[in-house]
């Protein structure tokens, strides 16, 4: 059996890996659960799988409930914990945000295989990672729809005769609404994703698109290939993951219907697969696909996030802090939806780039890009 801890247990990626571990319980030990705050959830989770440890990240929310042969920890710091643990073989990585990046590098340190849903962390310190990976000799397996396809279009295949990969979007919940109507959102319409049902914060960035653009920079790191052969493509039915062309002109796609089960469970059974219940595709149902080209005037954050991954060195980090402030700012009615990119834009201008940034200079980007995006916001207010 492989033994699993899971960190983010309580949101969309994380319910869903218990879910697919429910169904392959033969095959599957959960020893490890955290989460931010969502205390009551996880004590369910803990009921049911019994872990070895749990870990309450947000220290406020700490209980001092007891279970039976499980410890209970708060504290962000003590997620080292849970990916150390000797009797650990996998780590899901479903954290949001920045705060994976830190118990992602000691999960990788220690050896262990991980499943990533985080995206944030490669944007922060994609080099760092994939380094350590590499001489850790670590297999870092994707759970994003996207970057999960296109780790299956490389599957025997050779990295290096990849011509371009074509990252789909499906345009979000705003593709088809003109720019001009952008102010007058509401924020309900802008979180009603048409198509996947996630949390709030990658709902948003879904809207703004900042979610491909972070995408773009994680695909940069995780397939080692050149920005330029990174391609959107914007697929509003979402049925084709992501598409791999080879310099032979041969394009491998991998097609399922927008379920992240189907991510999760490549990712857990990897190199296997295994059977499962998840509705398949009907191909005789499916009418038609389409295609288009993103609207980089529409949405700004795309083409800020090719910049920064251009630009490069401590860019990306600061890209990834000062959206997680603006979407949080806009998600609690201090911004303006359409002020978002303006707000990221004018961070970026301001940043000196440190080309080559080790971890603690990473670390110190991430808090000056988050205090200089609240500032300004303050002032926009």
């Amino acid at each position: 059996m492989k033994r699993i801890v899971i960190l983010g247990s309580t949101g969309s990626v994380g319910q869903n890996t218990l879910t697919v571990i429910k169904e392959l319980q033969d095959r599957f030990c959960v020893v490890g659960l955290s989460t931010y705050n969502n205390v009551n959830l996880l004590l369910k989770q803990t009921r049911l799988f019994r872990p070895k440890k749990i870990v309450i990240c947000n220290e406020s929310k700490f209980t001092q409930r007891k279970f039976l042969n499980t410890q209970v920890y708060s504290g962000q710091d003590n997620l080292k914990k849970l990916v150390t643990d000797v009797e650990v073989d996998l780590v899901v990585v479903a954290i949001s945000g920045s705060a994976a990046l830190v118990p992602l590098l000691e999960a990788i340190d220690s050896k262990k295989t991980i499943a990533l849903a985080n995206k944030e962390a490669l944007v922060m310190a994609g080099n760092i990672i994939m380094n350590m990976a590499k001489k850790k000799n670590v297999t870092i397996i994707p759970i994003d729809s996207e970057q999960s396809a296109i780790w299956q279009c490389l599957e025997g295949n050779n990295k290096k005769e990849i011509s371009k990969i074509y990252l789909t979007a499906s345009g979000g919940p705003l593709n088809k609404v003109p720019l001009g109507k952008f102010s007058n959102l509401s924020k309900n319409k802008i979180l009603n994703h048409p198509r996947w049902k996630m949390g709030k914060k990658i709902s948003v960035d879904s809207a703004t698109l900042m979610n491909k653009g972070l995408e773009i920079i994680e695909t940069k790191w995780l397939f080692n290939v050149n920005l330029d052969c990174i391609k959107v493509l914007v697929h509003p039915e979402a049925i084709i993951h992501s598409m791999v062309e080879f310099r032979d002109g041969s394009v491998m796609a991998q097609l399922s219907n927008t379920d992240m089960r189907f991510p999760i469970q490549h990712a857990l059974t990897y190199p296997q697969r295994q059977r499962s219940n998840f509705k398949k595709l009907d191909f005789f149902k499916i009418k038609s696909l389409h295609f288009e080209k993103p609207n980089f005037k529409k949405f700004p954050c795309l083409n800020l996030a090719y910049q920064a991954a251009r630009d490069g060195g401590s860019m990306p980090a600061v890209l990834n802090a000062s959206n997680e402030k603006a979407v949080d700012a806009f998600l609690n009615d201090r911004l303006s939806f359409i002020n978002i990119p303006k707000v990221i834009e004018k961070i970026l201008s301001k940043h000196k780039i440190i080309q080559r940034p080790n971890l603690d200079e990473i670390l110190e980007v991430d808090k000056w890009a988050r205090t200089k995006t609240q500032e300004y916001i303050n002032q926009l207010n």
